[in-house]
């Protein structure tokens, strides 16, 4: 995985930076999540942490006392630094760090080279697993800017004073070891959280282009059927006057009027849709398809294996072009995606011809996912809430109580 760029400049003033912002967490770190989201998992890992960070204190605290013989007063403190920064080093780990490794200089000093290691081993303990934070949540310049503070900052100093020198590498070993394990469990952690909002933003882009083909295919449609009635405006118009015999003057200009008023719309609604020709010079040119189609979409779906029932409720009536032209790609995309996703089951396709708008259900028993772009399948929910949306209807899709899928949408007549 490719880590992000920082210069040095940058990485030092967050390594360095002085005692009273690592005092306070977050004061020059972002806070850093990174314990689990889920709460089932997050709690006992807190409990965990609380409970390491109150023995590893308390044991500081009673070594430096009962083992090293440190003057009570400045072992509570430096038990207190070296240890409990644990307890948020989950969230703030680069503040956790430098508080941890103030406290172990100072234990340094104050130890003046007595002893084997200045340190008490709850200390080194609770240090290893803030080093291991910190691994996890800095990106790898920064890890390697940490191992190299903790080894010449903190170690080399008590070498110095006494401490032997193969202890201090083996020391200096395990600080790169957990360092390094953390970055390899960091890197994967952001390699994983990366795919997931890459895989995210590829469905939104998908979603995207489908709403954007769909749009593409309405204006197409509606270019259609604006043109061919502008069409009939510009010709009746200019057969008007030949057909009305002593027509007067007055009448034979607004008939003019009118005709050049269709032919200049006509050419720039060509002229606007035009675009979106150009690159589908291979577009369906024959008449939009309407409800009177409705037979042909059940035998091409019966074709695919689907058991297809359809029924007309109420008094048919005339369709505006775009409601009809509407109701039928929503009747073909819901044969289609129950073609796709539930082949072999049973369709019931209903149109009924309410007094202010049209209903179309197309129910089907097959057992399936959710058919629509959020889920990695098609796209053809999207379509239809666009065109329901564009004739201010509304569209229900989900599945049913029984087992199956619905799509019920309305579609005002628009009179």
């Amino acid at each position: 995985m490719n880590e992000p760029h920082r210069s040095d400049a940058g990485a030092r003033p967050r390594l360095l930076a002085g005692v009273a912002a690592a005092v306070v967490p977050g004061h020059d770190d972002p806070a850093v999540p990174l314990l689990p989201g889920r709460l089932l998992l997050r709690v006992p890992i807190l409990v965990l942490l609380l409970a390491m960070t109150i023995g590893f204190t308390a044991g500081s605290i009673a070594i430096s006392i009962a083992s090293y013989h440190v003057d009570a007063g400045a072992a509570w403190p430096l038990g207190v630094l070296m240890a409990s920064p644990l307890i948020f080093a989950a969230r703030w780990p680069l503040a956790a760090w430098r508080i941890a490794a103030i406290g172990l200089l100072i234990t340094v000093f104050v130890r003046h080279g007595t002893g084997f290691m200045p340190w008490p081993v709850t200390a080194i303990l609770a240090l290893v697993v803030i080093l291991f934070f910190a691994g996890i949540g800095c990106d790898r310049q920064t890890t390697v800017g940490v191992g190299a503070v903790t080894i010449v900052g903190v170690l080399l100093p008590a070498v110095l004073f006494g401490m032997p020198g193969w202890f201090g590498i083996i020391l200096a070993g395990i600080t790169a070891l957990v360092l390094t394990f953390g970055d390899a469990v960091g890197g994967r952690r952001s390699a994983e959280e990366e795919l997931r909002r890459r895989e995210e933003q590829h469905r939104q882009d998908l979603a995207r282009q489908a709403v954007l083909e769909e749009r593409a295919r309405i204006a197409r449609e509606l270019h259609d059927v604006v043109a061919h009635h502008m069409s009939v405006i510009a010709m009746q118009a200019e057969a008007a006057p030949f057909k009305i015999p002593d027509l007067p003057d007055a009448a034979r200009e607004t008939f003019g009027v009118v005709r050049d008023a269709a032919r200049e719309a006509l050419t720039e609604t060509r002229r606007v849709v035009g675009l979106l020709r150009s690159d589908d010079e291979g577009a369906e040119r024959a008449p939009s398809p309407g409800l009177d189609r409705l037979d042909e979409l059940a035998a091409a779906a019966r074709n695919s294996g689907l058991s297809v029932a359809t029924v007309v409720v109420g008094m048919p009536r005339q369709l505006d072009a775009g409601v009809d032209l509407s109701a039928y790609r929503i009747v073909q995309e819901s044969l289609s995606n129950a073609a796709r996703y539930a082949p072999g089951s049973r369709v019931h396709v209903e149109i009924k011809y309410g007094p202010e708008a049209l209903a179309v259900t197309v129910d089907d028993d097959g057992a399936r996912g959710v058919p629509d772009g959020t889920q990695g399948g098609g796209h053809g929910l999207v379509g239809m809430r666009e065109r329901v949306t564009m004739l201010g209807g509304t569209l229900s899709a989900g599945p049913r109580g029984t087992g199956g899928w619905t799509v019920a949408a309305e579609l005002p007549y628009g009179d």
